[in-house]
């Protein structure tokens, strides 16, 4: 880059991207693009030109085309094309054998995303038209105009640590709508008994309890009542256990057994019913708690095994939230720098101008949607117990709050505290996503730098320049 060339440093990232790929899909080269399907592959071999050079429809499975892919790179042979290249959408798994038997015959692979294919398809003739057999010429077309990417090769740790991620994000999703059925159900059946706690489902004391009463009761929980308070506790010790306690909370206990007799706001005719609901839900969310903690686990073990456990070292995030981001991210070395991380997770700022006109700006929200929730997921804690984070989020939102606090103070203008509430809670959103993707940057530097946690680094009082290199971890 020489200087006064106006070209800045995304321009030469770009730049270099692009060049990276052209020397695998050179001009003057062929590829075979691919539609894949789970009984019927369609293959197209084309040139730069964007003329096929043979085409062919199989019905087998994505792990039985080493032989199409032999005959499809024959036929770019006998035409006249050294280099050959493989182009396909990552279609669900099925992708995953493509890139295996690439990596067999030393084919160099690309994929296209499908948004990408979905937009140049309507481009292509202003119709929705699709089918196999042209999507693969277009994914062949797209390749060659380096509308695609270069694929991420997981190993096995990064691999068991992607799908436990898929797979604590599953748990997390069920856990949470098995709470909101429960609490649904007792609305109508026993409205008092979520008051017994001030987070209910956050006491195992609490769950094993309502477990224990909507087991037992037979729709009719004052019959629990007549054995007293102390056979309750009993029954209530021995159910905690399964809920990852180890003695129940006597308050709690004696709040669960004083509401047994109450019948207030209860729907009678629905009760029996919606308590045998409640206990079939409790025992699942029982069994999706454990479920999710053996994830965990697992999770933190690879973290370790990674050698970056130290990302637990950020105040507020724990070694199961810094795995999770991790197993959506891959290797953050991947990336060209911090930003192109904050855009794969869809956080990056989607501007809005054009000439005079300067609209409002939005985050983009491409990119890879469980990233983009992983890390929301994770940015709560952080506000409450990473002091620099904290000190961020209130430094962002204190023009907003002090402009709420002076229209309140204002008398007779409704309007006006109401437009400055709703921008205050604009602003209070905006600073979160703005401290969400600051913890992506966080996670970047500590991976790709090798430091570790450094609170100086992290609020800008110092370069990452300056930050300690972390000793390598034991595996």
């Amino acid at each position: 880059m020489g200087k006064g060339s106006g070209m800045t440093r995304g321009d030469v990232r770009r730049n270099a991207r692009r060049e990276r790929l052209r020397g695998m899909l050179p001009r003057d080269g062929a590829v075979i693009g691919i539609d894949l399907g789970d009984e019927k592959q369609a293959i197209a071999v084309v040139d730069h030109d964007v003329r096929v050079l043979a085409r062919k429809t199989v019905r087998v499975k994505a792990f039985r085309l080493g032989e199409v892919l032999d005959w499809a790179v024959g036929q770019a042979r006998a035409k006249g094309f050294a280099a050959v290249a493989v182009a396909c959408e990552p279609a669900g798994a099925r992708w995953l054998q493509v890139q295996r038997l690439c990596a067999e015959r030393g084919l160099p692979l690309v994929c296209i995303q499908p948004l990408v294919s979905h937009i140049a398809r309507q481009q292509q003739d202003y119709t929705t038209h699709k089918s196999d057999e042209p999507d693969c010429v277009m994914i062949a077309r797209l390749a060659f105009e380096l509308h695609c990417y270069l694929p991420e090769e997981l190993d096995e740790a990064q691999s068991l640590l992607r799908h436990l991620g898929r797979r604590r994000a599953q748990l997390i999703t069920a856990a949470t709508a098995s709470v909101q059925r429960v609490r649904d159900f007792l609305s109508v059946a026993w409205p008092v008994a979520p008051e017994a706690c001030a987070h209910p489902f956050d006491s195992v004391t609490w769950l094993a309890a309502v477990q224990v009463v909507t087991s037992r009761c037979g729709g009719q929980p004052e019959k629990l009542a007549a054995a007293g308070l102390a056979e309750f506790t009993a029954l209530v010790r021995q159910a905690v256990a399964g809920w990852g306690g180890q003695r129940p909370a006597s308050g709690v206990c004696r709040a669960v057994s004083a509401a047994l007799a109450s019948t207030e706001g209860v729907v009678v005719s629905h009760r029996r019913a919606l308590l045998r609901r409640c206990a079939d839900e409790l025992g699942d969310l029982q069994r999706t708690r454990a479920q999710l903690r053996a994830a965990e686990a697992g999770m933190a073990a690879v973290l370790g095994e990674l050698g970056l456990s130290r990302l637990a070292d950020i105040p507020g995030l724990t070694a199961a939230g810094a795995a999770a981001i991790l197993a959506e991210t891959g290797d953050p070395r991947r990336y060209d720098s911090s930003s192109s991380l904050v855009k794969h997770a869809g956080l990056s700022p989607s501007g809005n101008a054009s000439g005079a006109f300067e609209g409002q700006a939005h985050i983009s929200r491409r990119g890879r949607p469980g990233l983009r929730l992983t890390v929301w997921r994770a940015i709560w804690p952080l506000l409450i117990h990473n002091p620099v984070m904290a000190a961020k989020y209130a430094a962002m939102t204190a023009a907003a709050g002090t402009a709420a606090q002076a229209a309140q103070a204002q008398s007779g203008t409704r309007s006006r505290q109401a437009s400055a509430a709703a921008a205050a809670q604009a602003r209070r959103a905006k600073a979160r996503v703005a401290c969400a993707a600051s913890l992506l940057r966080w996670i970047y530097s500590m991976v790709v730098h090798g430091t570790g946690w450094d609170p100086d680094v992290a609020s800008g009082a110092a370069t990452c320049q300056h930050a300690p290199r972390y000793q390598a971890e034991a595996a």
